[in-house]
C-alpha cells in the first residue's frame, strides 16, 4: 500500500464498485481524526472517508498550525505561514497517496473541514480547484494568503459555507466574508448561517447532508 502521510482513519462503503467517491475529513484544532466522524458517518453510505489527523500535537489533539495573534485577538488570527504551508502539503500529499491506496475516483474528492479545517480546506480549493469535485467548510475563512487568489477552475465549483451567529472564535462576519469572495470568483457557493457557537448543530448537519448527496446523484 502507498505509504498516506498523515496518520488518518479509514471508512470504506460497505459496497461499491471501484474506484469510488471520497471525503476528507479536516478536524479542528486541539481535535483529532475521530472528532468529526458522527459527522462522516451522516453523509451516503457510498463514500469512502479518510478522516485526517494534523501534524502537531496541542492539549491532547492536534493541531495544523500555530496561530498569528499578531493583528488582535483570537477573532482576527491568521495561520502561522510556515506551518499552514507545511499542512497544506501534507495533505495534498495524503490524498494523492490515499486515492491511490483505497482506489479512490480523483475526479470525485470532496473536503469536509470544521474551524481550521474549514480554512484549510477553503485554501486547498483555491490553491487547486481542479483537484476537488466539492468542498464543505464550516465556521472558517479564507486567510490572508489566500484571500486574493482567482484561480482557473473555479467556475461552478460547488462550496457549502456554514457560520454560527454566535460564535465567538471565528465570528459569522469572516465566515461570509470567505462566503462572498469564493462566490465573487465564480464558485457555486452555498451559504447558511445558524444560531450556533463554534459548533455543528443539527440543522447544519442536515443541511452538510443535503449538499454531499446532490453532489453524488
Amino acid at each position: 500500500m502507498t505509504e498516506i502521510p498523515l496518520e488518518h482513519v479509514h471508512v470504506a462503503p460497505d459496497d461499491v464498485a471501484d474506484p469510488a467517491p471520497a471525503v476528507f475529513v479536516l478536524h479542528g484544532r486541539g481535535a483529532d481524526e475521530e472528532d468529526l466522524l458522527p459527522v462522516a458517518e451522516s453523509l451516503p453510505d457510498d463514500l469512502h472517508v479518510i478522516s485526517l489527523r494534523a501534524p502537531d500535537p496541542l492539549q491532547g489533539g492536534y493541531t495544523w498550525y500555530e496561530l498569528d495573534l499578531s493583528g488582535g485577538g483570537l477573532h482576527e488570527s491568521q495561520p502561522h505561514a510556515a506551518d499552514f504551508r507545511r499542512s497544506l502539503e501534507l495533505i495534498e500529499e495524503s490524498v494523492a497517496a490515499a486515492t491511490d491506496a483505497y482506489d479512490l475516483d480523483p475526479d470525485r474528492i470532496g473536503l469536509l473541514g470544521f474551524s481550521q479545517g474549514a480554512i484549510t480546506s477553503l485554501s486547498l480549493l483555491v490553491e487547486d480547484p481542479g483537484s476537488y469535485d466539492w468542498v464543505v467548510g464550516l465556521h472558517g475563512y479564507l486567510p490572508d494568503s489566500h484571500v486574493d487568489l482567482a484561480p482557473d477552475g473555479i467556475e461552478g465549483k460547488p462550496v457549502f459555507v456554514g457560520a454560527g451567529t454566535g460564535d465567538r472564535v471565528i465570528p459569522d462576519s469572516r465566515v461570509e466574508a470567505a462566503a462572498d469572495r469564493l462566490a465573487e470568483i465564480g464558485a457555486d457557493v452555498t451559504y447558511e448561517t445558524y444560531a450556533t457557537g463554534h459548533g455543528i448543530g443539527r440543522e447544519e448537519l442536515v443541511d452538510v447532508v443535503a449538499f454531499v448527496e446532490a453532489r453524488l446523484r
